[in-house]
């Protein structure tokens, strides 16, 4: 790559007036101050929301920022930023938030962006747009150079930057990078540090150290913040969003019989898309998406089938064997590991003490190739459950309360590890860990991550019949270094909900200043759809029925598992019948509503859902307004008709 980089084309300000947004549309080029204030936090569902992700080729390039609202406007629409010839775009704080997923930034490529400029970005954002060439910056004084025609010299673009990021940047992306690097032409400096204590994930990362590509000697003594390592991956996965994209990847850059490196530690999952046929509209279907997001699953299969990967797919009922980070912690991942895989909840298997993290596609096609992945060492944060949470507070609640603290709410999480500890998770079961490590992507961190202990080891027995013995060396050193500290006190936390619009807006359920009436009452998903979800689900239903309360005529029940080992288990206890009992809808395995993608969806804008799943950004759910909570809130507010915790709905009969 040359020296010097010119990017000749419009710049597109993605600002929070969307006359704005308009008026470049038309053709008028702004000024900053014209822009301003930019959008902040645009998430990944707004740039490519998840139908547009059906789409896996250079067809992404008519659909970016296609799911932008700016108030109650959509201001782009399909093929806006391609006719617009623009090939800036500009935002402000925390880009790219939310799913992992390579689709968005490969649409923006596609569509003519070559650069992106926010005051901060989201970490698994930044790393697609690195993988895939698109420069990315957060020195907005480029933009009127830029506007002058001015050549920018390309180290402005990979100031501070680690070695390998550095060289992928240069060489104009991962895949180009890679090729030099397995073929012995490119020399990686390997980091080199004076002993240190470290903390979990620092080890993990360490003794998983690739020193030699091609002989895959692993292991270096120390690492810190900041190293640019590549790392192996015990376990590597992808599902039907993903695969065929990762696919289509390595055949144009290594061809369709590129040779996989040990192909029986990947994975693939049919797990997001196996019921869209029961929700997709009308409108959407007449547009051909129905079909084209069977192609993801046919690619999927003809991929998996093609290089001998295991492929966990759909069951007879269609029904997803399960969530793919779900399965992963309950069939697969063990303390010690590194996990990858293409999704941003990769960081579910964290609570048994491995370290898993999200990648994107470019990623993760790398990976099936080298059996490794890059990784810049992030810091840890390090947070202290003091207490215990009280009876009937679940992990749902301490998270969405994690994310609505301001110090978290602005960002002290983003590309960090965040390492739970203290007296609380001795009262938390490994499926409510896997919650704070699941949402631990809503705080925008790397991973989030548990030291295994004797709830780790009861697990593996209890779910794998396996006596996998915990490692003297899996703990963090007593003076390992941590970014920052955080100090919870369990105790003062009560049920929560988030409202409407962003993980982040939590409300303690009981300040509700008035009742908030709801249409549909979700329990599902990877962080509402486990053994320990279903239960508390479970415990809620029989007490309303034992005191003959029924569901209202008006509200529709969901109930939806993580995985078949949950519904077996749900079924062998005799849950079921008292599900049925209820009137509530009950759903095999899938993400489902959680991704826009089954039953449990809004079907309107006036909708209001109470839900178990992780997200709430707009559209995600449907177009209805969703509120996150509890499993048991889902339930008690089934049950009441509007948002109620399981201590008010007893109260009050």
């Amino acid at each position: 790559m040359s020296d010097l980089v010119t990017i000749p084309g419009r710049i597109l300000f993605l600002s929070e007036d969307p006359a704005s947004i308009q008026r470049q549309l038309a053709g008028e080029d702004l000024s900053l101050a014209e822009a301003r204030p930019l959008l902040n936090e645009v998430s990944i569902d707004e740039i490519t929301p998840g139908w547009v992700c059906y789409f896996f080729d250079a067809r992404l390039g008519d659909f970016p920022y296609i799911g932008l609202r700016c108030g109650s406007q959509f201001p782009l629409s399909e093929g806006s930023v391609r006719r617009g010839n623009f090939s800036i775009s500009v935002s402000g704080t925390r880009r790219g938030k939310g799913p992992s997923r390579e689709a968005s930034a490969y649409a923006e490529w596609c569509a003519g962006i070559r650069l992106v400029i926010a005051e901060s970005f989201e970490t698994h954002y930044l790393q697609n747009c690195q993988n895939l060439g698109l420069f990315t910056s957060t020195n907005f004084d480029l933009i009127p150079r830029l506007r002058n025609g001015e050549a920018i010299p390309l180290d402005e673009f990979t100031k501070g930057m680690d070695p390998i990021t550095r060289a992928i940047v240069e060489r104009g992306g991962l895949f180009a990078f890679n090729c030099a690097r397995m073929a012995g032409e490119l020399t990686i400096p390997l980091p080199a540090h004076d002993k240190r204590p470290m903390t979990l994930a620092e080890k993990i990362l360490a003794r998983n150290a690739v020193i030699e590509p091609v002989s895959g000697e692993l292991g270096l003594t120390i690492v810190k913040p900041g190293d640019g390592i590549f790392v192996h991956a015990h376990w590597r996965f992808s599902h039907e969003y993903v695969t065929p994209m990762a696919a289509s990847f390595l055949a144009q850059s290594m061809g369709e019989n590129v040779r996989l490196k040990d192909p029986e530690r990947i994975l693939a999952f049919r797990d997001h898309l196996n019921f869209l046929d029961r929700v997709m509209n009308e409108e959407r279907q007449a547009q051909g998406l129905l079909e084209v997001a069977h192609r993801l699953k046919h690619s999927q299969e003809s991929f998996c089938q093609h290089h001998g990967i295991r492929l966990l797919g759909e069951q007879l009922d269609g029904s997803a064997e399960g969530i793919c980070h779900a399965l992963m912690t309950e069939r697969f991942a063990t303390p010690g590991q590194v996990v990858v895989g293409t999704d941003s909840h990769t960081p579910h298997s964290g609570a048994l003490g491995c370290l898993a993290f999200g990648v994107g596609t470019t990623d993760i096609a790398n990976s099936f190739v080298t059996g490794d992945v890059r990784v810049t060492v992030p810091p840890t944060l390090q947070v202290r459950l003091n207490h215990r949470l009280r009876p009937g507070i679940s992990a749902k609640d301490l998270a969405l309360h994690l994310l609505r603290l301001p110090f978290l709410r602005e960002g002290g999480a983003i590309g960090r590890i965040i390492e739970f500890q203290g007296q609380a998770l001795a009262h938390l079961n490994i499926d409510e860990r896997a919650t704070l490590t699941n949402m631990a992507a809503e705080l925008g961190a790397f991973s989030g991550i548990v030291a295994p202990d004797a709830q780790t080891v009861r697990f593996l027995w209890e779910r794998r019949h396996s006596d996998i013995p915990i490692e003297n060396w899996m703990f963090s050193d007593p003076d390992a270094e941590y970014a920052d500290t955080l100090d919870i006190d369990c105790s003062t936390i009560n049920a929560m909900v988030a409202s409407p619009g962003d993980p982040g807006n939590g409300l303690e359920l009981g300040s509700l200043s008035k009742p908030v009436q709801i249409d549909l009452a979700y329990a599902g998903s990877c962080t509402g759809g486990k053994r320990e979800d279903i239960e508390r689900v479970h415990e809620v239903i029989r007490w309303a029925l034992n005191h003959n309360l029924t569901v209202p005529l008006h509200v529709q029940f969901f109930i939806q598992f993580g995985s078949e080992d949950v519904r077996r288990y749900a079924t062998q206890l005799g849950w079921i019948s008292a599900f049925e009992e209820a009137g509530a809808r009950i759903l095999g395995p899938g993400c489902g509503a959680c991704v826009n993608a089954g039953p449990g969806v809004s079907s309107r804008s006036d909708q209001v859902t109470v839900s178990a799943v992780n997200r709430n950004f707009p559209g995600r759910s449907g177009p209805g307004q969703v509120w996150l909570a509890s499993p048991a809130t889902v339930a008690a507010s089934a049950f009441a008709g509007r948002l109620c915790g399981f201590e008010e709905l007893i109260r009050n009969h």
